[in-house]
């Protein structure tokens, strides 16, 4: 059994500005032919009637020349060829009548017949007295009228559309400009407003775009203070703890070997690196961030953080590549996905460097579903008491801020993958001038004040 294939129209016909042109086309049609049909059929009717006053007229002058005895004026007879049968049985029957029908054939006419005539009919003896008049000049006279209603009305139609399109265009663009606003802030520009002149001053009248542009900005005020406000509290939060934290961890140096001090120190350090994660969000949060770009092979970056990390990582390289990046924040990202996939994940885990290409491969049960369709969350995961759900949100956060694409999936074989793209990169083939290959220094990076680079024990 064969299935109908449903009709999809085209995405373009569903924008207001389509749908605008297609009722104020439909409309200006219809009121067009409306018109168009009454001032035809008003017209038509006085020519008609006026046509036939002056027939009767004539036929009253050709009655009394027949009644006297003299010739019938010109233009006249008793049963004339051509005489409608309609208005010949009319005459005889007593009656007196007009119809429009076509004219007697006149002398040296090729195609016999003569032009359209305004007949008027009246008894004669038991036959037809007809006479008739030229009704040419009325025919034309409609015609020309239908012509000009016809041009007229294509000509409003043409200037009510273009009109139309002109005012709903510009309400479009206006709420273009609102979506435009509206992608930003959820792009996390906080900054971005619509700012729509109408809303500027309060005591010009105010349309719906306006009002919806103003709600936008509102909106988007409101949303960034109260961000605002929970990046500085979270800001002093981990500012606080930092001076308790170290009195904490020097205490705990001074505690007897033991059991109990080793749950302590560990526990100390456990706070200690939570406190730096988050203080390194709030960094993120603000924007302030600022990049280090040098030229590095990137194979041998991630080569190091996995020999940092301390974990079974393997490393596959299928080509190699020289990134323009900030060395530590790529540290930071690579290190934090390699942790995440050994503390959530299942051997084996795979470092695969593909160009400017790093992916991380797990073979356990793979990213959690509303990780997939909206991203980390910070203090969530699915393992019970494995993390805090700030790794995968540091690495996500410092890909942007080195221009890179961080995308996370799970492969249809089983496990997780997380892919980071790096931009603009040149091949090792090509080199540079002199043959130097970039900076590279080592992996740890000890004096960066951001805190370690290669593993995070707080990956998500």
């Amino acid at each position: 059994m064969r299935r109908r294939r449903r009709f999809r129209s085209p995405s373009w016909t569903a924008s207001l500005t389509w749908k605008s042109a297609v009722f104020l086309a439909g409309m200006c049609c219809t009121l067009a032919a409306l018109l168009g049909v009454l001032v035809h059929t008003a017209v038509t009717r006085q020519t008609v009637e006026h046509a036939r006053e002056k027939a009767l007229a004539r036929l009253e002058v050709v009655t009394d020349a027949y009644e006297a005895g003299e010739p019938l004026p010109r233009g006249s007879g008793i049963d004339p060829p051509g005489l409608p049968a309609s208005l010949r049985a009319l005459a005889a029957g007593g009656e007196r009548g007009t119809v429009v029908a076509d004219g007697p054939h006149p002398p040296g006419d090729p195609d016999g017949q003569g032009g359209p005539a305004m007949w008027a009919a009246g008894p004669a003896d038991g036959r037809a007295l007809a006479t008739w008049t030229d009704y040419s000049h009325s025919a034309r006279t409609i015609a020309g009228l239908d012509r000009a209603i016809i041009g007229s009305s294509l000509l409003a139609i043409a200037a009510t559309l273009l009109v139309g399109l002109f005012a709903v265009g510009r309400v479009t663009r206006r709420l273009h400009q609102s979506a435009r606003v509206a992608r930003r802030i959820s792009a996390g520009d906080l900054d971005a407003r619509v700012k729509d002149p109408r809303t500027a001053r309060p005591v010009r009248a105010q349309d719906e775009v306006a009002i919806v542009a103003g709600a936008l900005d509102t909106m988007a005020s409101t949303l960034q203070r109260k961000l605002q406000t929970e990046q500085r509290f979270t800001a002093d939060v981990a500012h606080e703890l930092r001076t308790p934290l170290t009195g904490l961890s020097a205490a705990a140096e001074l505690l007897p070997p033991g059991r109990p001090a080793e749950l302590v120190r560990d526990r100390v350090k456990a706070m200690r690196a939570l406190t730096e994660d988050l203080l390194e969000i709030s960094r993120l949060d603000a924007r302030t961030e600022q990049v280090d770009l040098a030229v590095h092979d990137l194979a041998p970056v991630a080569e190091r953080v996995v020999r940092a990390s301390g974990t079974d990582t393997e490393v596959r390289v299928s080509a190699a590549a020289r990134v323009e990046t900030d060395r530590r924040r790529l540290e930071r990202v690579i290190g934090n996905l390699v942790a995440n996939a050994h503390r959530h994940g299942g051997p084996p885990v795979v470092l695969s460097v593909d160009g400017p290409v790093v992916s991380v491969r797990d073979h356990g049960p793979g990213f959690p579903a509303y990780l997939l369709d909206g991203g980390p969350q910070r203090f969530r995961t699915d393992g019970a008491g494995k993390g805090h759900g700030l790794g995968l949100t540091i690495a996500l956060g410092q890909a942007q801020v080195i221009g890179a694409r961080l995308d996370f999936g799970n492969p249809p074989d089983g496990g997780a993958l997380a892919r980071l793209t790096l931009p603009e990169y040149v091949r090792l083939d090509e080199g540079d001038s002199d043959g130097n290959p970039g900076g590279d220094g080592g992996p740890g990076g000890s004096d960066d004040p951001d805190g370690s680079t290669g593993n995070s024990p707080h990956a998500s």
